[in-house]
């Protein structure tokens, strides 16, 4: 059976958790799937059995071994294969229906490997990595108490599973029970100390909740297990930040870009650092690499479209509010700077001086001769 482990292949999960602080994005810690650890030795042994299958081509147990190796090497669209032809050459084993749900997972089709796990169990093959499997996409579809108890039934099997009790406290998390959340974490971390993922969690609830100094604890044991990790940087700055330590914030915010260009959260507290002291060309970079990964962080779009209006980029500027205001119909401010920029941007300077307040007209005296 295989044994799973954390890894950073696959998708984001997003598990709400309240703003660290007022003018903050709703921060969402990064949930890394856990599917296997990519590793040469699997690919190597699924080549290894190439020359088995030539002699072989009906057995079907070959294909979903060859299968099987090729998803723990990261070579999904191949063992997709494998595991289709094995099953058109025998549909019986419950394993091999484990295997196609590893497979779509993989994916990213999550109803589909669901329906796999079910006809898994359905025909006999009874694991913990099946209930975890499934638990693990339930939570990726934010079902989160579905995933309680598929994660539950993991631990009753195998009760020291470190990746159940990480991916129940990652639940716990989206269902907004901190405790719940810190004590399976910290479960988890004790069975598995070595998991720079595990000690990410930590630090960023530690942060989302008022815990810098706890944070920077967690991230710096990270650090020292994966020095090139940018969500840790992220954490390790964010504690800096909450300590009110600007500089040093910012500094760590950099070196977490240039480790991860994807990690939208640094780009967008630097581009609001920049914002805040008017360093208009510094914003622009930083907010539009943060929104083309989370379109909605808060305020990012409008210092964004006010950063490129004062740095003389009227078309730009002028395409960002437009945005804002279909973002938010009915708003006057946004179509009022649609119209204002959008005349800019075409040549046209917009009179802004305000207007004389209109003359109220008065009445007519009118006088009374007295006896008429």
């Amino acid at each position: 059976m295989p044994v799973v482990r954390f890894s950073r292949f696959a998708v984001l999960l997003t598990a709400v958790l309240a703003p660290a602080c007022a003018d903050a994005p709703e921060e969402r810690p990064d949930t890394m799937i856990n599917l296997q650890t990519v590793e040469s030795g699997p690919r190597i042994q699924a080549e290894e059995l190439d020359g088995a299958i030539r002699r072989q081509p009906g057995n079907a147990s070959l294909y979903a071994r060859r299968a099987a190796f090729r998803l723990d090497a990261g070579q999904v669209e191949a063992g997709l294969r494998d595991i289709n032809q094995a099953l058109e050459l025998d549909d019986t084993p419950g394993e091999f229906y484990y295997t196609k749900a590893r497979a779509l997972r993989a994916q990213g089709y999550l109803e589909s490997a669901l329906a796999a796990t079910n006809e898994a169990a359905r025909r006999g093959f009874a694991s913990p990595t099946l209930n975890l499997m499934v638990g693990e996409m339930h939570l990726a579809a934010r079902r989160y108490q579905d995933a309680v108890d598929q994660l539950d039934r993991a631990l009753q099997q195998e009760p020291d599973l470190a990746a159940a009790l990480f991916y129940k406290g990652v639940a716990y998390i989206g269902l907004r029970d901190t405790v719940q959340a810190l004590d399976y974490l910290r479960a988890s971390l004790a069975r598995d100390p070595r998991q720079p993922e595990i000690l990410h969690q930590l630090a960023f609830l530690s942060n989302a909740y008022g815990q810098p100094d706890k944070a920077a604890l967690y991230a710096a044991r990270g650090l020292k297990l994966d020095p090139t990790y940018g969500p840790l940087w992220y954490d390790y700055g964010r504690q800096f930040e909450l300590q009110n330590q600007p500089d040093s914030a910012a500094s760590v915010y950099a070196r977490t870009v240039q480790l991860d260009t994807t990690f939208y959260r640094a780009d967008y507290r630097l581009g609001l650092a920049a914002f805040k002291s008017r360093r208009y060309a510094d914003v622009v970079p930083h907010l539009q690499r943060a929104l083309r990964r989370s379109p909605r962080l808060l305020d990012g779009r409008s210092m964004l479209a006010e950063s490129l209006e004062n740095l003389g980029r009227w078309a730009e500027a002028a395409d960002q509010y437009r945005l804002l205001a279909q973002e938010n119909p009915g708003n006057r401010h946004w179509s009022y700077k649609v119209w204002k920029v959008g005349n800019r941007a075409r040549g046209i300077i917009v009179n802004e001086a305000p207007r004389p307040a209109p003359v109220e007209a008065i009445e007519p005296l009118v006088l009374h001769k007295p006896g008429l």
